[in-house]
């Protein structure tokens, strides 16, 4: 039996883009749901000996962690979808127009999200709006562009990831920055920065469970004829996101 040299190298990128993965959103999960719970239990002593010591670590693992998970997940989407038919309804569609835009949409929706969630103020708006641009593109994804629902699911997937990555690189982690070094001064932090950066990591946190529904949930075949199986699965995995950030406000320490 000869070697699947094409198996093999998609098998190892699916290796390490759940193990980078893991490190990503394990952190995210810590970050939200534990460390700010706890971080709000510390005087400003405190506050200056751990930050310091703490954040530079976890957010080294966080961030790369992030890096390599859409590195990885890029290199994948190429080698399973985008090199083979599995793009395309029943595999046999073809590149044109409106499938090239929902891949550009998929990459550079960045572009639209930054700018429209800081003219947004009120979260619930927020949130209102991002439901609703999720499902239009997941929409155009299957109706528009010829996506099967394994293909549409792993691009909104990616969509998400995409967007995550971006808030880590461009916002989460410079803001940080300027965070623990003031922190680490002795000083109070710009509470316009240390919205921004907590804002936009629980954004993350909201985007990860549809993100990973759209990685896992591609291989539930009895969702390809229902457009609303994702809709419903984002609303569900923003109330699984919203019950862990209430259950974490209640668990203390000893």
């Amino acid at each position: 039996m000869g070697l699947d040299t094409r198996n093999l190298v998609e098998s190892l990128f699916r290796w390490a883009h759940v193990f980078v993965g893991i490190i990503w959103i394990g952190h995210l999960y810590f970050f939200n749901w534990v460390n700010s719970n706890f971080a709000a239990t510390l005087d400003a002593e405190a506050k200056k000996k751990v930050v310091p010591e703490l954040m530079p670590r976890a957010l080294w693992f966080f961030r790369w962690g992030a890096a390599w998970t859409w590195i990885t997940g890029l290199f994948l989407i190429g080698i399973v979808y985008y090199s083979t038919g599995l793009t395309f309804e029943g595999g046999s569609g073809l590149w044109d127009a409106a499938s090239i835009v929902m891949v550009v949409v998929t990459f550079f929706a960045f572009v639209v999200y930054d700018p429209l969630m800081k003219a947004i103020k009120d979260t619930k708006v927020q949130a209102v709006v991002g439901f609703i641009l999720a499902t239009v593109a997941f929409i155009l994804f299957r109706a528009w562009a010829g996506f099967g629902w394994r293909s549409a699911a792993i691009h909104l997937g990616a969509m998400f990831g995409t967007l995550m990555a971006a808030n880590v690189w461009m916002r989460i982690w410079p803001n940080q920055k300027k965070i623990i070094t003031a922190t680490k001064n002795g000083e109070k932090p710009d509470p316009a920065i240390v919205a921004l950066a907590g804002l936009r990591s629980k954004h993350n946190t909201y985007m990860s469970v549809p993100l990973l529904y759209g990685m896992i949930g591609q291989h539930a075949t009895w969702a390809a004829s229902y457009l609303w199986a994702m809709p419903v699965a984002i609303l569900l995995g923003w109330a699984v996101v919203l019950w862990t950030y209430k259950k974490g406000a209640t668990v203390k320490g000893f």
